[in-house]
């Protein structure tokens, strides 16, 4: 019979021959569904095959399929929308990190006089215009 002493919950077992670590339980693996609804089941006994037909979507074979109004709107803005977001994603300006960082290095760098600054290296330009004969 259970004691409670305190606040703890003492049980005294019987004492047996057999160490308690010698009895195991097997309890073979529950084999549980990924889902916990039961299965449909139908009274229904016939197939659910179609046979091909020739027709699709309900066009006869032949007939040419007459669009809808909404169809151009959504192809045209789809695909427009696509192209003017890959293009602003090929222009857009350069924010990373690492960018930024190589520019500041570059301008303490120019500043302590380490660095040539690029602006006064280059060279001005001289074309020699050569005379037509």
């Amino acid at each position: 019979m259970p004691v409670l002493a305190g606040r703890r919950l003492v049980v005294s077992l019987p004492r047996t021959n057999r160490s308690l670590s010698l009895v195991r339980v097997h309890n073979p693996p529950v084999l549980r569904p990924f889902s916990s609804a039961l299965p449909q089941r139908s009274g229904d006994t016939h197939s659910h095959y179609d046979p091909p037909s020739g027709w699709l979507w309900g066009i006869p074979p032949g007939e040419k399929r007459e669009k809808e109004g909404w169809e151009n709107v959504w192809i045209y803005g789809f695909f427009g929308g696509l192209l003017m977001g890959v293009v602003a994603y090929a222009y857009k300006p350069d924010t990373s990190i690492q960018t930024w960082a190589l520019e500041e290095a570059r301008r303490r760098l120019e500043c302590e006089g380490i660095l040539p600054d690029p602006v006064q290296e280059k060279q001005p330009l001289n074309p020699v215009r050569q005379a037509s004969i």
